[in-house]
């Protein structure tokens, strides 16, 4: 039986520690994972929470540069399950909406697509303009799902951190991770 493979990818827009809290969980699952991070998102990393290329690229089974484009995840042929953009700039959501492979993150993206795999996108930016809500339907049009972090309140969070795991769970659960653990709602 084949390991579970999950795309992680990390871009330049705020929020990275979804991507590297991602990789954690998913590791923490004995998933696989293939890690890419765009020179913006490896910025960001290092700027919000500390990290060089090195500890992030640590995290994730394989990590890949965004300039190989003949990477084993630019090819449908590379069976994944999964691939997340956590976080997803509007730059990058955009590219993905348009079919621009230009890099290995959207390469992969329009694999993930085109295999009919799930792609699920994070973006993050607010507010939204008109161009991000017609590149927000243009991919889900096209069977992407797109999963700005909002946070859930029904389970009393303490911190930040509870914010963040429990969006990564909804995240893993939304891609298939059995193991995967959000707090449902019960009801009142």
């Amino acid at each position: 039986m084949r390991q579970r493979r999950l795309i992680v990818g990390i871009t330049g827009a705020s929020g990275a520690v979804y991507g590297v809290r991602l990789l954690e969980r998913a590791r923490a699952l004995g998933v696989n994972t293939h890690l890419v991070a765009t020179s913006a998102g490896l910025l960001n990393a290092h700027h919000e929470l500390g990290l060089d290329r090195q500890a992030l690229n640590a995290l994730a089974t394989e990590a890949h540069s965004p300039g190989d484009v003949g990477a084993c995840i630019a090819s449908g042929s590379f069976a994944t399950d999964a691939m997340v953009i956590a976080p997803c700039s509007m730059k990058t959501l955009a590219a993905v909406a348009h079919g621009l492979g230009d890099n290995l993150l959207t390469r992969a993206a329009d694999v993930t697509l085109k295999e009919r795999r799930r792609l699920v996108l994070m973006v993050r930016e607010t507010p939204f303009n008109l161009a991000h809500l017609r590149n927000m339907t243009a991919v889900t049009e096209m069977g992407g799902i797109v999963f700005p972090p909002l946070p859930a309140f029904y389970h009393r969070p303490q911190s930040i951190d509870e914010l963040v795991n429990e969006t990564v769970e909804r995240v893993l659960q939304l891609v298939g991770i059995d193991e995967a653990a959000p707090q449902s709602w019960q009801g009142l």
